[in-house]
């Protein structure tokens, strides 16, 4: 059974926890890129579909995240953090829907 999983300050991950998704809060870019490892620590394994990470570190690990966009049982879901959104989450979501329907219909 897949798991879903949260990187976030401690803050944003706490409502997921109440949940029982897994979380892992990160202060720092280099906290995320342990949670994201932590994650994915073997190819082979990914126990994780569904992956929501806050905008704060979604850049910091857009290279990380990028190798798996192409597996279609691994969903990366940017949300927004405390400060409120940053508008990546909108762009992601934009450049999946042109992929996916081959122009902007969104009229962005």
């Amino acid at each position: 059974m897949y798991k879903i999983a949260v990187i976030g300050s401690s803050d944003t991950v706490i409502g997921f926890k109440a949940l029982g998704l897994d979380t892992f809060p990160v202060n720092s870019d280099e906290e995320a890129a342990a949670a994201f490892k932590q994650i994915f620590h073997a190819e082979e394994d990914k126990p994780y579909a569904i992956v929501y990470v806050e905008e704060t570190w979604a850049e910091g690990l857009s290279t990380a995240m990028s190798k798996f966009r192409s597996d279609p049982a691994i969903a990366f879901i940017l949300i927004p953090g405390r400060e409120g959104p940053k508008g990546l989450g909108r762009k992601a979501l934009h450049d999946a829907v042109e992929k996916a329907v081959g122009s902007d219909i969104t009229g962005e």
